[in-house]
C-alpha cells in the first residue's frame, strides 16, 4: 500500500511541475514572442518523416506585429471562431455543450456521406465541426499540448485556457495565435498564409481574403487542397457579413 501511495505522490507532484512549467511559459509570453508551438513541433516531426503532399518546399512563418495584421483579418477569425472573444474568460462552458451536441450530429450525418462518397469512389469530406472552443482555448492547445482527444489534455487545456486570460491580455492573446495558427500544410501564422495564398502581406488583406482565410481554420489542409470549395465561398461570404460586428481588443 505504501508503495502505492508513493506512486500516487509522485504523479501527483509530476502532474503540479508539469502545470507550473507551461504557467511559467505563459508568464514568459508577456514580454517574449514564443518561437514556436508544441503542434508546430508535431508538425514538423511529421513532414520529417512522411514528407510533404502539398508542394510547399519550405516552413512558412514569419512573425508581425499585431499592428501589422490586417484588422480584417482579426475581425473574420473573431467572427468565425469565437465572437464572444472580448467578454469570456477564456472558456464558455454553454459553447462547449452545444458544440459537442451539434457535433454528435453531424459526426453522424457525415459518416452516411463518407460512405456514399467512397462507394463513388470520391474522397469525403470532413464533417462541418463546431468548435466549441475559444480562441484561448485553441491557443493553449496548439502552445503546449499534444494533439491527442483525451479529459485529461481536454482539462489540461481549460486550466491552461483560464491561466492565458489572468497573464495576458486579449490584445496579446490574439497576436499570438495568429502568427501561430495553422493554415495549411507547413504554414503557420497570418503572415505566411497571406503571402501564400494572396501574395501579399498580412498588413494588406481585403475584407474577402480575410474572410477566406478564417473559414480555413476548422480544416486548413483540406481546403488547402481545394480552394475551389463551395462551401469554402458560401462560407466566407456569411463571415463577411458577420465582420463589421467582430470587436477587436
Amino acid at each position: 500500500m505504501k508503495s502505492i501511495l508513493r506512486w500516487v505522490y509522485c504523479l501527483l507532484l509530476a502532474g503540479v511541475a508539469l502545470e507550473l512549467f507551461f504557467i511559467g511559459r505563459i508568464v514568459l509570453m508577456v514580454a517574449v514572442d514564443p518561437q514556436s508551438t508544441a503542434f508546430q513541433r508535431s508538425e514538423a516531426w511529421q513532414l520529417a518523416v512522411h514528407g510533404r503532399s502539398n508542394g510547399v518546399r519550405e516552413w512558412r512563418q514569419q512573425w508581425v506585429p499585431y499592428d501589422r495584421i490586417s484588422d480584417k483579418l482579426k475581425q473574420a477569425v473573431i467572427a468565425s471562431e469565437d465572437a464572444e472573444f472580448l467578454y469570456h474568460p477564456g472558456v464558455e462552458w454553454e459553447a462547449i455543450e452545444r458544440a459537442r451536441q451539434r457535433n454528435a450530429k453531424a459526426e453522424e450525418l457525415a459518416a452516411k456521406r463518407a460512405a456514399r462518397a467512397r462507394a463513388r469512389g470520391k474522397e469525403p469530406a470532413p464533417p462541418k465541426v463546431r468548435g466549441g472552443s475559444t480562441i484561448t482555448q485553441q491557443l493553449a492547445k496548439n502552445l503546449l499540448l499534444s494533439g491527442e482527444r483525451t479529459l485529461v489534455r481536454k482539462g489540461q487545456e481549460l486550466v491552461l485556457a483560464v491561466a492565458l486570460e489572468l497573464v495576458l491580455d486579449k490584445r496579446r492573446i490574439l497576436e499570438i495565435y495568429l502568427n501561430n495558427v495553422e493554415w495549411g500544410e507547413g504554414i503557420f501564422g497570418a503572415e505566411a498564409a497571406a503571402q501564400y495564398y494572396f501574395k501579399k502581406p498580412a498588413s494588406q488583406l481585403a475584407a474577402s481574403e480575410a474572410a477566406r482565410l478564417a473559414v480555413m481554420l476548422p480544416s486548413p489542409k483540406f481546403y488547402q487542397r481545394r480552394p475551389g470549395s463551395p462551401y469554402l465561398s458560401s462560407r466566407s461570404a456569411t463571415i463577411m457579413a458577420r465582420m463589421p460586428a467582430a470587436e477587436l481588443p
